[in-house]
């Protein structure tokens, strides 16, 4: 446990930032667990849209610098290939 004032303040912040980003990798998760199901369901319209929202989110996420852009940009991709690969 820290004993400075500003390691104390280190601390909470760090905790607090964490928090935030667990929750923005969580909606990102959630939104790509969503298009899976919509290429599951073999649902074309409902996929494309899914798609469309999971990229915004992984975008708005590098953004952040949350995660790396190379990392998003690969799961981008492979997203864009089963959305392609429906049809």
């Amino acid at each position: 446990m820290p004993n400075i004032k500003s390691a104390k303040k280190r601390v909470l912040v760090a905790k607090k930032k964490t928090l935030r980003n667990q929750m923005a990798k969580s909606l990102v998760r959630t939104a790509i667990r969503r298009f899976e199901e919509a290429v599951q369901a073999g649902d074309k319209a409902l996929a494309a849209e899914k798609f469309s929202y999971a990229t915004k989110k992984l975008d708005q996420i590098v953004a952040k610098g949350i995660m790396k852009k190379n990392t998003v940009a690969r799961k981008k991709s492979q997203l864009a290939k089963k959305l392609n690969a429906m049809g």
